[in-house]
């Protein structure tokens, strides 16, 4: 009886955590929802998984989610093929203290789209990186540092090209988003860096300014 036990006990052990219902290598389950990665590293730390008994692959690939297209305008076009990851249903979630889940990527973002008005791209940084609790309508303890500017490639991945005026997902839980002007990503544009990409909320139109123009400032958190 003992060895059958110790038996099942090392099979368990050997079984991939995917085989269990969950593939911890994802990394998308969070304990303490501060969504940096910390739980991960703590339940390989924790439970052994190393690069011999079940490693976690490299990260990648990355696939792309649908754009949102379903009509089609021409053979082969998006809304024909609908190609891309599925999108999660519902794509968002209301954590009930002014932050918003976004269930595709995990990100979390300010449910306000525009507490700060239009700012400089330096400002847009600062004003992320020094959001906290208590400001903005948030009340999720977060701290200083928690918060920063997202990069193009996250702003743009709320948009839904089958909308327009805001082009977000039909039925999103965001409020005053900004239809005007672009909103400020971190990312600096590669030819000449006194300019960064902006993205605009109303068609997903990406574009480019002057660090030094007035643009509208949306929060993030999260990310690998």
């Amino acid at each position: 009886m003992k060895k059958i036990i110790v038996l099942c006990s090392i099979v368990l052990l050997l079984m991939p955590f995917t085989a269990l219902g969950q593939d911890f290598c994802e990394g998308n389950f969070d304990y303490d929802r501060d969504q940096d990665g910390t739980d991960a590293f703590t339940f390989k730390t924790d439970f052994g998984r190393s690069s011999i008994m079940d490693p976690c692959p490299d990260d990648g690939p990355a696939p792309v989610e649908k754009s949102g297209q379903v009509t089609s305008y021409g053979t082969g076009d998006d809304g024909t093929l609908e190609k891309g990851v599925a999108l999660p249903n519902p794509r968002f979630s209301d954590n009930g203290n002014g932050t918003i889940m976004d269930n595709l990527t995990g990100l979390t973002w300010l449910k306000d789209a525009n507490c700060y008005g239009t700012r400089t791209w330096d400002q847009a940084l600062g004003d992320c990186s020094g959001l906290t609790s208590g400001s903005c309508g948030l009340t999720d303890g977060s701290s200083s540092g928690d918060w920063r500017l997202p990069n193009v490639k996250e702003l743009q991945s709320l948009i839904d090209f089958s909308q327009f005026g805001p082009a977000l997902p039909s039925g999103h839980p965001f409020v005053n988003a900004q239809l005007d002007i672009n909103h400020w990503s971190s990312t600096t544009v590669a030819f000449w860096t006194n300019i960064a990409w902006t993205v605009r909320i109303d068609s997903g139109y990406v574009a480019y300014d002057e660090k030094s123009g007035s643009y509208h400032v949306w929060p993030v958190r999260g990310g690998h």
